[in-house]
């Protein structure tokens, strides 16, 4: 009789072992991290995506002024947009303060609209519209707001998906028991017209 009790504690042991991996699995121990490290990806797409923006303003200030030097408000409007834009970093990290990724997201729509503020130059000074370094930089300033506008979708889909998954049964147990995890925060434009990418046809 004594015999058969420790084979009975290990066989309840070797049929409670799997049954204790798949609760544990369930609890989001492998899900939470993924989702997690998944949206902090798509923010990085976002940032990529910005900074190419960043990156085509100096040529496109500098070319608008051999034309239109007399628009120094408009030009100094997008170049402080810019410098104030690029003085703002979010680490991944940052992504669950509210209050940080306002402040990164209205120094992001403040290029935005500076930008606009360019477009009726086209107008006021005909030559611009035919240099091919202006056309060339319209076209790439255009693919880029088209590709921010993705990758900001792309991001919130995955932040979705991440806090749903901290929300709800069974992964909100191993969310609050294992991680502490906070909900991360979601891109929303600050300004209206943020809403959609701008429409850069100078």
């Amino acid at each position: 009789m004594s015999l058969r009790r420790p084979s009975l504690n290990r066989f309840r042991i070797a049929l409670l072992a799997p049954v204790a991996a798949l609760a544990l699995g369930g609890c989001g121990l492998n899900s939470i991290p993924t989702a997690e490290e998944n949206a902090k990806a798509r923010w990085a797409d976002v940032q990529n995506e910005y900074q190419r923006r960043s990156d085509l303003i100096p040529n496109l200030v500098s070319t608008v002024k051999g034309y239109a030097a007399q628009e120094k408000d408009v030009l100094e409007g997008v170049t402080q947009a810019r410098a104030n834009a690029s003085a703002i970093h979010l680490s991944p990290d940052d992504l669950k303060d509210p209050a940080k990724v306002e402040a990164y997201e209205k120094a992001q729509n403040g290029v935005t609209v500076a930008l606009n503020r360019l477009q009726p130059l086209q107008e006021a000074y005909p030559d611009l519209k035919s240099n091919t370094n202006f056309m060339a930089l319209q076209s790439q300033l255009e693919g880029t707001e088209n590709r921010i506008t993705i990758a900001r979708r792309d991001y919130n889909d995955a932040v979705q998906g991440y806090n749903t998954r901290i929300r709800t049964f069974p992964d909100a147990v191993g969310a609050k028991l294992f991680y502490g995890a906070k909900p991360m925060q979601t891109f929303q434009a600050t300004t209206p017209d943020a809403q959609t990418a701008p429409a850069v046809k100078f």
